[in-house]
């Protein structure tokens, strides 16, 4: 990471609430085919969620404790905070001397951008202000919230004109926080009705429609140079599993992610 870091435009997209075994399953069957050309062998990395809802996880993560794998460790980290006894901390982790990677990055001549999703992205009351209050430049607005069926679409269009805007010689950090998958989705599915309300198969349906634009916020992170992108999921959820719903609860269902970084290649 202390070559990419400097050089290469970087992604951070959580696909906020998104399930492993939903994610794993619909890679498999071939319904994601946009986001599967780019996970390496075509398959998600099963980790473990640093928290498990919104607000605790991207603290964790823009802390620079990504999701974990999910086997035994410890596993060096990408990006570390300088913390004295760190055992996670290797020789090719990018270490920052801030509190926190986004203004790590900025620090390193980064401009930092947040295109926010659910309610602890809106800016709408100081506990929503927290997480996009750490970046340069923050966009959210109801056509991105978890109520509109076209959320992400109009997360794209907004990171595509953040990319079209920016100086060329620029580097940028953008993150991007998926509300598509979070409750309520059963809009996603074809033939979906409110009083059916949200299902495994609901959330299914969301994370397609995620795959159907998510090629163009890989394309515009790649239009100006290499891109090195990290797309994973900041927790699970739960619909019905042993009698639990939603998530913020310790179940395997909100606690197991997907996970995968990989480099976009430029396109120009």
């Amino acid at each position: 990471m202390n070559e990419v870091v400097g050089r290469d435009d970087l992604l951070l997209l959580t696909l906020d609430t998104l399930r492993h075994d939903v994610a794993v399953e619909l890679a498999a069957a071939g319904r994601i085919p946009h986001l599967a050309r780019h996970l390496p062998g075509g398959a998600w990395e099963k980790r473990h969620a640093p928290g498990s809802f919104t607000y605790a996880s991207h603290q964790a993560m823009f802390a620079g404790f990504l999701p974990t794998p999910a086997t035994p460790g410890p596993h060096p980290r990408l990006f570390a905070a300088r913390f004295a006894g760190s055992e996670t901390t290797a020789g090719r982790t990018y270490v920052f001397d801030t509190p926190d990677l986004v203004s790590g990055l900025a620090a390193a001549g980064y401009r930092t951008v947040c295109v926010g999703g659910v309610g602890f992205f809106n800016r709408q009351g100081a506990l929503g202000n927290v997480l996009p209050g750490l970046f340069q430049e923050s966009h959210w607005e109801p056509e991105f919230g978890v109520a509109s069926p076209t959320s992400f679409e109009m997360q794209v269009a907004r990171a595509e004109r953040v990319v079209a805007e920016l100086p060329h010689e620029r580097k940028l950090f953008l993150f991007v926080n998926a509300a598509a998958l979070h409750q309520p989705n059963w809009f996603h599915l074809p033939g979906g009705a409110r009083a059916s309300g949200d299902t495994r198969e609901t959330h299914a349906a969301a994370l397609e429609y995620i795959d159907r634009h998510v090629g163009r916020l890989f394309a515009a992170m790649s239009a100006r140079r290499r891109c090195f992108a990290i797309v994973c999921s900041d927790h699970g959820t739960t619909y019905g599993d042993d009698g639990y719903t939603g998530h913020r609860l310790g179940h395997e269902a909100v606690w197991t992610v997907p996970y995968a970084h990989f480099f976009l290649e430029p396109t120009a």
